[in-house]
């Protein structure tokens, strides 16, 4: 048995799977998971000191790699200044600055501790602001594990969701809305019915947690003139995308295509934090001066803003603005895309691809899908095969066929050759066996 085998059967008496986060215990594509042991760069090494290239980059964050020097001596001289004062810093108000300056739909920001944190207290706020209770969602985009965002879509239309987990009471559900992502009509229904009572539309405007499925410009074109049309938020899930795609976050990249388009109201995370629980949301100052201590809406945090995790992402935000960076790292991106994409092809399985900035997807299907409905035909066990193949050759992508990978600047292109001849071995024994 080897360490990662005897570290799980240990973590199974303690943690409840073995694992912190459900995905991390390897159900959807079976086998043991990597312990990982330590990271540097873009390589993980686990428990049996097995090398990785790592494509979840702590599912977005390491966006420098792992380990970066100038992210790690801002961290340390962080803390010997002090772990957590619960007490307000200067630093807090040098990233909140920093914030505002690369996102122009905000002009305030107030600082949490994780996505989940993050989404929910946006939702509360849209939902204190308009005084109203609906909220409109998106099956197959993820905002956390925040209650009345744990729904699946209904039967028909513009129908109320249904709790995707135990202790969530349908009472808490019944004011969530979930629709079909890219589906304009739908929408456009929804407001019909509801649009008096609802307080806000939120979506990622890339999905990543149905791997990657980009929101079309009609549809967030669509959900901004129908939320401003019916006096409702619209909210931006920026938790991944945003600094990973472009600078500006996904919203810039729509800008360019929606004249005066902005959100309402923009989550952020991952990135910001640099690798450290750290998390935002922010938006036009009539909006956040509704939080407390200056408004009616309540929130809090022991740990919001703390001094280490604002170090580390002050930092990463500063190094990821220097000339070229995600110019640079587009491009590695979409190299290793195509190298998939032409390794596949020649293999003779359907396979399609797509990538913005440092994110990126692939299916197993022969054309990209646009909704979760169309994503849940990839065959699962042609992707468990295409991630064991991969693993046992040393590349380390999301453990489930529904996570976007993850391309940071410290990837070489000897990293994306050495995934692509990973690949072309895996594709060809998975073509052999169909």
């Amino acid at each position: 048995m080897n360490h990662n085998e005897t570290l799980f059967l240990r973590a199974q008496k303690s943690i409840p799977g073995g694992v912190n986060s459900p995905v991390r215990a390897f159900k959807a594509v079976g086998g043991t998971p990597a312990f990982i042991h330590k990271a540097q760069g873009a390589y993980l090494w686990d428990a049996d000191g097995q090398r990785y290239v790592d494509y979840i980059g702590s599912w977005g964050p390491m966006i420098l790699g792992h380990g970066h020097p100038e992210v790690l001596a801002a961290v340390s001289q962080a803390m010997q200044q002090g772990l957590s004062f619960g007490a307000p810093t200067e630093r807090e108000i040098e990233l909140a600055e920093e914030i505002i300056k690369l996102v122009p739909s905000m002009d305030m920001v107030r600082l949490v501790n994780s996505g989940t944190e993050a989404s929910m207290s946006a939702i509360r706020l849209a939902r204190g602001f308009t005084g109203r209770n609906k909220i409109i969602k998106f099956e197959g985009c993820y905002h956390g594990h925040a209650d009345s965002l744990l729904v699946k879509a209904g039967s028909g239309l513009a129908t109320f969701g249904h709790a995707t987990s135990a202790g969530v009471p349908q009472e808490v559900v019944q004011d969530t809305v979930v629709l079909e992502f890219n589906n304009v009509a739908q929408l456009q229904e929804a407001f019909a019915q509801f649009g008096t009572e609802v307080a806000c539309v939120i979506m990622e405007p890339i999905a990543g947690n149905m791997n990657f499925v980009r929101a079309s410009v009609p549809f967030m074109q669509a959900a901004r003139e129908l939320s401003q049309q019916a006096g409702a938020l619209l909210i931006i899930d920026e938790v991944m995308t945003g600094f990973r795609v472009a600078l500006g976050g996904a919203q810039s990249l729509y800008a360019q295509q929606i004249p005066g388009f902005a959100p309402d109201l923009t989550v952020l995370g991952k990135v910001i934090g640099g690798g450290m629980p750290l998390a935002a949301f922010g938006g036009p100052k009539h909006i956040m001066e509704q939080l407390a201590p200056l408004g009616p809406v309540y929130q809090a945090g022991t740990l919001s803003g703390n001094p280490v995790a604002t170090a580390c992402g002050l930092t990463t935000l500063r190094l990821i603005q220097e000339p070229g960076f995600h110019a640079a790292l587009g491009q590695r991106t979409q190299s290793l895309m195509r190298g998939l994409h032409q390794a596949a092809t020649q293999a003779g399985l359907p396979f399609s691809v797509d990538s913005e900035g440092g994110l990126f997807g692939f299916f197993l299907l022969p054309e990209l899908p646009s909704n979760y409905s169309q994503v849940m035909q990839t065959k699962g066990a042609l992707f468990n095969q295409l991630f064991h193949g991969l693993l046992k050759r040393g590349v380390y992508l999301a453990p489930a066929l529904y996570e976007a990978g993850f391309v940071s600047a410290a990837h070489t292109q000897e990293d994306i050759e050495h995934t692509i001849a990973a690949a072309t071995e895996v594709f060809a024994e998975m073509a052999a066996g169909l």
